[in-house]
């Protein structure tokens, strides 16, 4: 299964990973190849965790920065 996350940088420290088609999965790591492998890692905890038919698939979605 594939699931889309957002990798951003964190406020303190190297850089936050969400994985918005499930709530509440997030984790972190120094640099953005460690957070992209932790989330791997919270995601299958996740899924192991939640009811998979309570995990819907979503949209694909596209993260935009805009300056006004």
């Amino acid at each position: 299964m594939v699931y889309r996350v957002l990798i951003e940088k964190g406020e303190d420290f190297g850089y936050v990973a969400h994985c918005p088609a499930i709530p509440g999965c997030h984790s972190q790591g120094d640099t953005i190849e460690d957070a992209i492998e932790n989330i791997k890692d919270a995601i299958k905890a996740c899924l192991e965790a939640l009811d998979k038919d309570l995990v819907t698939q979503t949209k694909e979605l596209a993260y935009f920065e805009v300056t006004i």
